[in-house]
């Protein structure tokens, strides 16, 4: 997708009072996000191209915390190996963190299993279209459940993520501080296309990618706004040094692990032994070991 683009930034939304748009600014910024999408919308993403739901839950959960560059890569080889729920809900856990390696979070890689055995043995293989239904499911909450009902069914619910967001405050809120969401949403319910939602999401999602590149982030704006801790040197990072170096191999003694994470002794043994309480890897006298 190109960075410049020729859309119009400065769409006149609510004063300082914060009073409601008129039906002529919403309506203007409608065309204006649907202008953008048809010159510039990622169109060569693999989950735009089907209604396969549990494709698309596959996508939704990978895109949760991981940009979309990297879930390109990952999508399809993922897609590959689990091509159905009925294998993924099927197939080791072991194998599943193994393909999921190089996204980060492998949390979401044994909630997507669980969610699949979900769709297995409690709803014949398929996906609920109920977002209330959906938001119960392992790691899936209520914006990711309408995401998936909107994009694998074209449901026009009403729900807001991080780039939607960037874009209503942006365009809606501006020289405004400590915006809510509670603020956004009927601003998001006004403008959806209730025809093809799953288009005009793609939309918003497109266009708060592209304004994250060229304007101070709007969402810094939001209530909710918490700026991620680094990677380099957290918890996370070890953690995951732990499963990759895991994969494939054999009870692995504690020295080996600790040899190849090269990090304090305690703190590796505070995470193996957090990492084994959540089912990521089982201890025996031989050592560790992913756990199947």
């Amino acid at each position: 997708m190109k960075t410049t683009t020729q859309i119009h930034l400065d769409l006149p939304g609510p004063s300082r009072s914060r009073d409601p748009p008129t039906d002529e600014a919403i309506a203007e910024f409608q065309t204006q996000v649907l202008s953008f999408y048809k010159r510039h919308g990622r169109h060569d993403m693999l989950w735009r191209h089907t209604d396969d739901p549990y494709r698309i839950l596959v996508s939704e959960i990978m895109l949760q915390q991981t940009q979309v560059e990297r879930v390109t890569v990952k999508y399809p080889a993922f897609i590959q190996s689990f091509p159905d729920a009925v294998a993924l809900a099927s197939a080791p856990q072991s194998a599943v963190i193994a393909a999921w390696q190089g996204m980060g979070y492998n949390r979401r890689a044994i909630a997507l299993k669980k969610c699949a055995e979900k769709m297995v043995n409690e709803y014949g293989g398929t996906l609920p279209r109920d977002p209330e239904v959906l938001a119960a499911f392992p790691g899936i909450g209520p914006a990711t459940a309408s995401s998936i009902c909107a994009f694998a069914f074209n449901l026009p619910v009403v729900f807001i993520e991080t780039n939607i967001r960037r874009v209503f405050i942006h365009f809606f809120f501006p020289g405004t501080e400590a915006v809510t969401d509670k603020e956004i949403l009927p601003l998001v319910e006004r403008a959806l296309d209730r025809e093809n939602p799953h288009v005009w999401y793609w939309a918003l999602m497109d266009l708060g990618t592209d304004l994250k590149k060229r304007v101070p982030n709007p969402n810094r704006k939001s209530t909710g706004y918490t700026k991620q801790a680094p990677f380099e040197g957290s918890d996370r990072r070890i953690r995951g040094m732990i499963l990759k170096f895991l994969i494939g191999k054999s009870p692995v003694r504690e020295n080996a692990i600790l040899d190849h994470v090269r990090e304090e002794p305690a703190r590796v043994n505070r995470l193996l032994l957090a990492l084994e309480k959540e089912g990521f890897i089982r201890k025996s006298r031989a050592g560790y070991r992913l756990a199947d």
